[in-house]
């Protein structure tokens, strides 16, 4: 325990230095919470699309695009890094605490703060880790073509843009808001993905003549100016490279399966030792881990596409790195996509046309997924202190 709290302790001068948002003194109205979001999801809107100063260029392959929709990342944005040092940062801290590493009692407010300002302070130190590798690895152009001054620009806007994320979190989380900005910020950035892919109105060459990239205009935009509508309906729901109409539709499916199964739960009854007769309760959710296996599961490929992709580059003829992951550059997209090796079978399929041709790789990938993330579920119970037996130690700690 001693350890647990030196450990802590060590974050304690930096307390007054890290920046913080104090919780709610008061009850905030559901009006003003709402409000609060909205500002909050604005701002964060904003600096997606705002594009960072300095850069000499984003073009060529983007390592990182499986990875940004659920990092709520924009390249070439000043939300570049997106929600990565909060993500990082509170799973290092919640596997330290997890694994006893460093003993919180959260009971202690003392510990609480301690705990919150060392997440902070990690989640600062990996901004600044992650905007000075962007910069010298070259994503924005070499170091000497962007010259001293506007590396250091680029630095200082990216760490400033994730100490806007760690306080729009805070905010949203210490009561002014709705829900996790976590959440928030990954939803709002897949939302917007929806939308640009279902009424973008970009024009793309591909190869059968000008097409709208968004599925909707493109379903209109083909049934207006093809003579054969049979054709032209299952073009515009079955189309390669492009956004169609069966991805939106499974997508919208698969949102609503999530909300109907996301208010699943049972709720346990609960005795107070102390108290006689006084009774409460423990609810348990379906979705016990919430999105956390995805996050994990994300994490895991996105580092084999990356790793895959480097080696691909420098060693396309080695066996073993064919074996890894076979990449070609997409035509439409603009960005490498797999088409053999491990990192193809563990894609998900581009459509149902894919089903029908490989239906292997989907049963792969399909194996793979719920596997992953299955493993990923009970590990993270098991380090997080959220499992059965840790419930039950708290409640009984808490004289339940």
């Amino acid at each position: 325990m001693a350890g647990g709290f030196r450990v802590l302790h060590l974050v304690r001068p930096f307390l007054g230095f890290l920046p913080e948002v104090q919780s709610a003194d008061r009850r905030i109205p559901f009006r003003e919470k709402l409000i609060y979001t909205v500002i909050s999801l604005f701002i964060f809107l904003v600096c997606s699309q705002l594009p960072l100063y300095g850069i000499h260029s984003t073009t060529g392959a983007d390592p990182f695009y499986w990875l940004r929709a659920i990092l709520a990342s924009n390249r070439g944005t000043v939300m570049e890094l997106g929600i990565t040092p909060i993500v990082t940062s509170g799973m290092v801290m919640q596997l330290l605490v997890g694994s006893k590493i460093i003993e919180v009692d959260n009971s202690v407010r003392e510990d609480r703060a301690l705990l919150n300002g060392a997440q902070k302070l990690l989640g600062i130190l990996i901004a600044i880790g992650e905007a000075v590798a962007y910069v010298l690895s070259g994503m924005y152009g070499s170091v000497s073509q962007l010259g001293t001054g506007n590396a250091i620009l680029i630095i200082l806007q990216l760490f400033f843009a994730g100490i806007i994320v760690i306080c729009l979190d805070e905010l949203l989380q210490k009561g002014y808001g709705l829900g996790s900005g976590i959440s928030l910020f990954i939803a709002t950035n897949i939302c917007e993905n929806i939308i640009w892919k279902a009424f973008s109105p970009t024009t793309i060459n591909s190869g059968r003549g000008a097409e709208f990239e968004g599925a909707v205009i493109g379903l209109f935009h083909l049934l207006i100016t093809r003579t054969d509508k049979v054709r032209a309906l299952r073009e515009a729901f079955y189309r390669q490279n492009l956004p169609n109409v069966t991805n939106l539709l499974a997508t919208v499916l698969v949102f609503l399966i999530v909300i109907y199964f996301q208010g699943f739960r049972v709720v346990l009854p609960v005795r107070s030792r102390n108290a006689r007769g006084q009774q409460g309760s423990y609810p348990i959710k379906l979705f016990y881990t919430s999105n956390m296996p995805i996050i994990l599961h994300s994490a895991l490929i996105t580092n084999l596409y990356f790793i895959s992709q480097l080696l691909y580059k420098k060693f396309s003829g080695n066996f073993l790195v064919n074996l890894l992951g076979i990449w070609k550059e997409s035509e439409y997209s603009g960005h490498s996509i797999p088409v053999g090796g491990l990192a193809y079978y563990v894609t998900a399929p581009s459509s149902l046309a894919d089903v029908v041709a490989n239906p292997f790789h989907a049963l792969f990938y399909v194996v793979f997924m719920l596997s992953a993330c299955a493993l990923f579920s009970k590990t993270w119970i098991e380090v997080s202190g959220s499992s059965a037996r840790d419930v039950a130690r708290q409640l009984k700690n808490n004289k339940w």
